[in-house]
């Protein structure tokens, strides 16, 4: 198996770079290192320093590696700058993307696994309530709007050119790798906030100073694992790829406080332009082929803090 990992130098995209080299398989990596850091690449991994949004780039990169499978983790990620920039957001998440599949079929790339976003495309998931892959489609921002158009045109590359898919989406990822510096990954931030003495923000759920937004946290060795599992038996079709357990921000700054055993100083803000309330996931489909969130909760944390604290972010 050859598979060009897009935005393979990310926080995601870098550990499946590592876990497809451990199984064996040839590997390059695109990526304009916008986000991504050359430190989370092995050695000796053929890189392809490329935009998404160049096309004749990612058409020679993928003529000159032929790659027979695509991992598709390039994106730009958060919520709050697609409703910022809405244009920009799409010019990465959807043009980018059909770069990325025109390339593909035209060098005979047999599958594609993509990014797509469980934490966000369905909307607001009502208490009690986990969306499972049958949920509809309900985005309430451009960042999910983007993700689920892009889901649609990787139906119609398959019904057209053949090019088969699975859309992994995606519930909240966190874990060693991940930027501390955006507007995303909360677990990330809060680390590095802590670790550096300094305030950390919560933004509400619906009013200034309570729990903040519910979300599904899902350690990224589990997405990975999803990824491979995709990769290797040809999945197709969309699958959610989560932990199915919802929880707030506050339980969250509140495990990773534990962890570095530090006392927040919190500034509790406003509830952000496209944030959900709540969004929990059922991950029935990867359950059903024997795929589980093996990490706990904490024990991620504690991992994902161990990390931020040996390593300069």
């Amino acid at each position: 198996m050859k598979v060009m990992v897009t935005g393979g130098a990310g926080f995601i995209g870098s550990h499946i770079v590592d876990a497809l080299r451990e199984k064996g398989a040839e590997v390059a990596v695109l990526d304009d290192f916008s986000s991504g850091r050359r430190e989370n690449l092995p050695e000796g991994v053929r890189v392809y320093e490329v935009d998404v949004r160049d096309l004749p780039g990612v058409q020679a990169a993928f003529a000159d590696f032929a790659p027979t499978h695509v991992s598709h983790q390039a994106a730009q990620i958060s919520v709050a700058a697609s409703v910022k920039d809405p244009l920009f957001d799409a010019s990465v998440n959807v043009l980018g993307g059909l770069n990325v599949l025109e390339a593909a079929r035209r060098v005979g790339v047999r599958h594609v696994v993509f990014a797509s976003t469980g934490g966000a495309i369905y909307g607001e998931v009502p208490e009690g309530k986990r969306a499972d892959e049958s949920w509809p489609a309900r985005p309430a921002s451009p960042y999910a709007a983007a993700k689920a158009a892009f889901e649609h045109y990787l139906e119609v590359y398959r019904a057209q050119f053949g090019l088969r898919y699975a859309a992994l989406r995606y519930g909240n990822v966190y874990g060693p790798r991940q930027d501390p510096h955006g507007e995303a990954g909360v677990v990330a931030i809060f680390a590095r906030r802590l670790l550096a003495g300094e305030p950390v923000r919560v933004y509400a759920r619906r009013e200034k100073g309570d729990d903040g937004g519910v979300r599904d946290y899902v350690y990224v060795g589990d997405v990975v694992a999803a990824n491979l599992l995709a990769l290797e038996q040809g999945l197709e079709g969309v699958y959610n790829v989560a932990a199915g357990a919802g929880r707030s921000t506050r339980e969250v700054l509140s495990a990773v406080a534990r962890a570095l055993e530090a006392e927040p100083e919190v500034e509790w803000a406003e509830v952000r332009p496209g944030d959900l309330e709540r969004s929990v996931l059922e991950p029935a489909r990867l359950r059903a082929l024997g795929w589980e969130p093996a990490t706990p909760f904490d024990q991620g944390i504690r991992r994902t803090v161990e990390w931020f604290k040996e390593n300069d972010f």
